[in-house]
């Protein structure tokens, strides 16, 4: 299936935006499958037989953007943005309550390496990035940004630029900044300085 252009897909936006859900429906099967490439990467760090599946997170994930209420969207790289918010909270918020269900809390920390490959306890991994990334967007918002576009939504250097609205140059040093930051931070390191 070829991808569908920049254009078509931001105005398609604009005018979901606006309020025309005949855009949305025309809009939905030109985003579907970036969203399920997306929803993939995002579960190639889970388990295997976890019970969300790839395409519940898809699901999940449309539902929410679907009641976001007058959105101004930018363009095509601002939706999948905000669209690997949504996988980020969906996932989190799974791992956390089955952490609480299952071990009574306390996530455990691992290091941020560790988190990047599959392994025996992903919904800790999840937990413990998410509130990493939480320090470290309270102390550069920018950097946390950075690290969850390209983390959670696996966009591109110039894809991130784009949506930031930033130099592709800076988004390398937010983004290797927040690399080791997080490292510190996931081995518990004192890390809330920047």
């Amino acid at each position: 299936m070829e991808t569908p252009a920049k254009p078509e897909v931001t105005q398609l936006l604009k005018a979901w935006g606006d309020g025309d859900d005949a855009a949305l429906a025309q809009l939905t099967p030109l985003v579907y499958d970036e969203l399920h490439r997306m929803a993939k990467r995002c579960m190639a760090r889970e388990q295997p037989g976890h019970t969300l599946q790839t395409s519940a997170l898809v699901n999940e994930a449309y539902l929410r953007l679907v009641d976001v209420q007058q959105v101004s969207w930018q363009n095509r790289a601002h939706f999948f943005a905000i669209s690997a918010r949504m996988m980020r909270r969906i996932l989190t918020d799974f791992a956390r309550s089955r952490h609480y269900q299952k071990r009574g809390g306390d996530a455990h920390h691992v290091t941020f390496d560790d988190a990047l490959v599959v392994s025996r306890q992903p919904d800790a991994n999840i937990v413990a990035i998410d509130e990493a990334l939480g320090r470290l967007t309270s102390l550069d918002a920018r950097k946390g940004q950075v690290v969850e576009l390209r983390f959670f939504g696996g966009l591109s250097v110039d894809e991130t630029a784009e949506v930031m609205k930033i130099s592709p140059e800076t988004v390398m040093r937010d983004w290797k900044f927040a690399k080791i930051w997080l490292r510190r931070a996931l081995s518990g390191d004192d890390a809330d300085e920047l």
